[in-house]
């Protein structure tokens, strides 16, 4: 039996994950981790977009809910304000996959009709309402692990097996999605690297990515100028590029399929490089 190769089932379009593809990250919030919001100004986010997808983004991720460590919750109507615009701009003069970074079902109802392509929660559809409405959505959708909530989930995160517990999370959301109806094809999962975890706990989760790939769906991973590549590097948020864009690699050798990231350029360099040699070992093997 030939394997198929990996793919992403979406709202209108299929995404082809035989080879890794850069989510590039807008941020329309007044309160972004990465200091880069463009919540006043649609016309500034689409052009910033423009900018991402000219350097190599398949796929924009637009959020209007900041989930950075100690982030408060955004109404949502506000939320709705703050996406459904430029997601509707992006999704008429773009041939890009939009996706729209949002836990609310609301918000996740308007920015599909609005033109998104996948749905991207980092509560991975626990809220109420959040996996009925993805489930209608005709969306993709990436569950990612989190223990807590973005106000307190930095403050004292333990696990006896990070691996393995956040593995049996994403495999019990699986689940509930396909019991929902949802197709598996339509799924992608995120181990949620920063999300409730302490530096060694991102780490152990980066080393055994591989062990998160044998749950099924395709697999993103963020760590876009995130403390652990602080921690390691002992840089400052805004020059982290080359030492995210390392473990960006890293974890495409290791199996991701989407990498989501602020610097797409630089990332985007970084995915083609350990792509051809993840390819060039897969030819010596056959």
């Amino acid at each position: 039996m030939i394997a198929q190769p990996p793919r992403l089932v979406c709202r209108s379009r299929t995404l082809d994950l035989s080879e890794p593809l850069v989510m590039g990250v807008l941020n329309v919030t007044p309160d972004s981790f990465s200091g880069d919001g463009l919540y006043a100004d649609p016309a500034s986010a689409v052009g910033r977009a423009l900018a991402m997808i000219e350097a190599g983004a398949a796929i924009v991720d637009v959020g209007g809910e900041s989930t950075r460590p100690g982030a408060v919750p955004t109404a949502s109507d506000e939320q709705r304000r703050r996406v459904v615009p430029v997601i509707e701009r992006l999704a008429r003069d773009t041939r890009v996959a939009i996706s729209v970074d949002t836990s609310d079902p609301a918000v996740m109802t308007a920015a599909v009709a609005a033109g998104a392509e996948l749905i991207n929660d980092v509560r991975a559809l626990r809220r109420e309402g959040a996996l009925t409405a993805a489930a209608r959505s005709g969306a993709a959708i990436c569950l990612m692990h989190m223990q807590g909530e973005p106000a307190s989930m930095q403050q004292d995160p333990r696990y006896v097996d990070v691996v393995a517990e956040v593995g049996e999370f994403l495999r019990n959301r699986i689940a509930r999605c396909v019991a929902a109806g949802i197709d598996p094809q339509r799924l992608c999962i995120d181990p949620g690297i920063g999300f409730g975890k302490t530096h060694e706990h991102n780490l152990r989760l980066l080393a055994e990515l591989e062990s998160l790939c044998a749950l099924g769906p395709p697999l993103l991973v963020g760590v876009s100028r995130k403390s652990v590549v602080g921690i390691i590097t002992g840089r400052p948020l805004r020059e982290r590029v080359a030492g995210s864009s390392a473990l960006a690699a890293l974890a495409v050798e290791r199996g991701a399929r989407i990498i989501r990231a602020h610097d797409v350029a630089a990332t985007v360099d970084a995915v083609r490089i350990a792509t051809a040699l993840r390819r060039a070992a897969g030819s010596r093997e056959r």
